[in-house]
């Protein structure tokens, strides 16, 4: 590490994705990099989408003992090694983390500061005991776990998805506290690995996504864990058989209690921006708490920039990827800004079953009175869906009726977050769902048939069919 300046040419704040920013274009140049936890590389990483999934993926095979009974293959689960798991996972993402780390402190040009960044005046910074201006800065610091203020919220086997993969066992029961994707995917893992899930939710189960598969995904997971929803969280306590006790209430006051051995509180994520003293660098921030910029990244300070979680509500990794790269080529290229642009953006829960989504849900065309058809796919009725003996997941599309373009594509079921693709990239081309589905072959009898199904079952008007 370099010793410490009073001025550089760059500043990042934050391990993740900005961290991609500094690469060999930028070796002529000064560069500060600040990162306030103790593990370097970001949410993605160390408590977000690489390990859940790391979790996900041997959860799915703990799951399918129950999905073979349907093709006649019995199969038992007869043991699950949480801490051996946890640690293969987190002992090659610590790994990489600490490599990351050890990797930008030998940089010639980069001071790495494991300290506190906040403002202190225009593009000035201040890093722990170190004050220092750039003339350029780049927030990236992401986000962080949502906790409500009640009591007992600090007690020692309350989690949040940033410390829950790193326990010691599996409890025998776990309250998740929260209805949206962190909630879903850890639902999955947990009762998958055998441990009895209550789930509460004050507004019901993945707000935000479409209602036919809102519905759909209600229905299935009332039949694998149990669900409360209208309830909001007054406390926790510790009970003296070494369990908590959760103090819930509804909309009429009712209270209610539950006793479980761990909780964990998955309500969202809100963004790093708080603590950087933004007002004082000149950086505007939204009343919800997110840096605003404008199409080039760009904040309403001069020279300031920011990306990913702090800036964007998607809280989507390949969504910070992707700012990264324009804020790169940015700072590179002040004469020839690179606008991130307005693409679709797709998402996916790696719960069980997986859904995936981009565009518009039905609810949100109704609102912005798009003219809009739909057409509802059941898996079933594919062959692969045969195979899979299945009854219950769909893919639902939304598409202008005149022109055969996509508006919106939502899966529920098995592979969903690979079947989304082609929708994704026919969306973003504007590739319209006729020409799609008859100008390609699709391979028989895979599941992408699926897509090509929906697409011809779109009742669409005029040429567009």
């Amino acid at each position: 590490m370099l010793r410490p300046l009073d001025h550089y040419d760059l500043a990042i704040i934050g391990s993740g994705s900005g961290n991609s920013i500094a690469d060999e274009a930028f070796a002529d140049r000064s560069i500060a990099m600040i990162e306030r936890n103790p593990v370097f590389g970001g949410t993605c990483i160390n408590v977000g989408c690489i390990p859940t999934k790391m979790l996900v993926l041997p959860a799915d095979y703990a799951s399918s003992v129950a999905e073979a009974r349907r093709v006649n293959v019995d199969l038992s689960l007869d043991a699950v090694d949480f801490p051996a798991m946890r640690d293969r996972i987190f002992g090659r993402i610590d790994q990489i983390s600490e490599g990351g780390k050890e990797w930008r402190s030998s940089a010639d040009n980069l001071t790495l500061f494991s300290a506190e960044a906040s403002f202190v005046g225009e593009r000035r910074l201040r890093a722990g005991e170190h004050e220092f201006t750039a003339d350029q800065i780049v927030l990236a610091t992401g986000s962080s776990a949502v906790l409500p203020d009640v009591p007992g919220i600090d007690l020692p086997k309350v989690h949040t998805s940033d410390t829950i993969m790193r326990i010691d066992e599996l409890p025998q029961t776990l309250l998740i506290i929260g209805g949206g994707y962190i909630a879903t995917e850890f639902a999955h893992i947990f009762g998958s690995f055998g441990v009895k899930v209550t789930q509460l939710a004050r507004s019901g189960l993945l707000r935000g996504q479409d209602q036919t598969i809102i519905d759909r995904y209600t229905e299935i997971a009332a039949e694998r864990r149990t669900l409360r929803f209208g309830q909001t969280l007054n406390g926790i306590e510790a009970s003296e058989d070494d369990q908590l006790l959760v103090l819930t209430s509804d909309a009429d006051g009712e209270q209610y209690t539950y006793l479980t051995d761990m909780v964990l509180v998955a309500i969202g994520r809100s963004p790093n921006s708080a603590d950087l003293n933004p007002e004082a660098g000149g950086v505007r921030v939204s009343a919800s708490g997110y840096i605003e910029v404008d199409e080039f990244q760009r904040t309403s300070a001069d020279g300031v920039w920011a990306l990913g979680d702090v800036c964007n509500p998607n809280q989507l990794k390949h969504v910070a990827n992707r700012e990264a790269r324009v804020v790169r080529h940015n700072l590179l290229h002040p004469d020839d800004l690179q606008p991130v642009g307005d693409l679709p953006v797709p998402s996916a829960i790696f719960g069980e079953p997986q859904i995936a989504t981009v565009g518009l849900t039905e609810q949100q065309a109704i609102a912005a009175g798009v003219d809009f058809v739909t057409a509802i796919q059941e898996y079933g009725s594919v062959a692969y869906g045969w195979a899979l003996e299945d009854t219950v997941h769909l893919m639902k599309l939304l598409a202008d009726p005149a022109s055969g373009q996509l508006l919106g594509a939502h899966i529920l079921g098995p592979q969903a977050a690979s079947l989304i693709q082609p929708l994704v990239q026919a969306m973003t081309f504007g590739l319209g769902a006729q020409e799609m589905a008859r100008g390609q072959y699709w391979i028989h009898p895979a599941l992408p048939e699926l897509v090509e199904n929906a697409l011809l079952a779109l009742p669409l008007t005029g040429q567009a069919r």
